[in-house]
């Protein structure tokens, strides 16, 4: 049992092993590192995570050849007979070599990145993970879509550009348009003050006129994704704008008309 133990067989494939999971954690926490600097781009991060995925594939590779060096399989020829084989292999995973390709195609055409908010097979949420074979989306609920890179084609990017945040403002029938004009430009600065607000702040004019109101749409440029924040705030800013300047907002009035016994 001792000389068992002792054999080369035994003891050199855990030490195979081990070296490979040190190996590998070494380099994953250097890249992770790397990655958590604020100065690296999302697309660098991006490149940095799928290099890490190809690490790991070439470690396993590098272990596992060592391991059937270890038994006496001959290597040298199994390696010079991939190109042989490569075509059987292809054949056999032509879906894991598909999600690859794409992988590398979503990567260099810049489609997205980690960190962008992304809509993809009607779920959206935030990219965070991208890897060879496929990619992790996380929803603002906190639900995470895993899709093979190649089950895709076409992907709503909201993170590229800047976001036009469109908001209708409705008022009473009653109001002076044209005083409701002058609080609004007069609330500019202000608004230039809200986080993430990066661009022009515009009154579009009447949109509509409904049943019971007269809205009034306006527009604010913001930066990506920031646009439910914003519109919080401007619409606080309103609110309190509005209660100065006695403009009405208008809601649901209920008359009640109570009569007596002898009417």
């Amino acid at each position: 049992m001792i000389d068992f133990i002792k054999s080369e067989k035994v003891y050199l494939p855990i030490i195979y092993i081990a070296l490979g999971l040190i190996i590998y954690n070494i380099i994953k926490i250097i890249i992770n590192k790397i990655s958590k600097n604020k100065h690296i781009d999302k697309k660098k991060k991006t490149i940095i995570s799928l290099i890490k995925n190809i690490i790991k594939y070439l470690i396993y590779i590098l272990m596992i050849l060592s391991i059937l060096n270890v038994y006496g399989v001959n290597t040298t020829s199994i390696i010079a007979s991939i190109g042989v084989a490569g075509l059987v292999i292809g054949l056999a995973f032509q879906d894991i070599i598909r999600d690859f390709l794409s992988g590398i195609f979503i990567l260099f055409d810049n489609q997205y990145t980690i960190g962008d908010t992304v809509s993809i097979n009607n779920f959206k949420g935030e990219v965070i993970s991208f890897g060879l074979m496929s990619t992790k989306i996380k929803a603002a609920t906190g639900e995470i879509l895993i899709l093979s890179n190649s089950s895709f084609k076409e992907v709503i990017n909201y993170s590229i550009d800047n976001t036009i945040l469109y908001i209708t403002l409705d008022v009473s029938y009653d109001t002076n348009i044209e005083k409701l004009e002058k609080v609004l430009n007069d609330l500019k600065e202000d608004v230039m003050k809200i986080e993430n607000v990066c661009g022009e702040y515009k009154l579009l004019g009447i949109s509509e006129f409904s049943s019971s109101s007269i809205k009034y749409l306006v527009s604010i440029e913001c930066n990506p994704n920031t646009h439910y924040q914003i519109k919080r705030d401007y619409l606080k800013l309103i609110r309190n704008t509005f209660n100065k300047n006695n403009i009405e907002i208008p809601y649901n009035k209920l008359d009640i008309n109570i009569r007596g016994k002898d009417e």
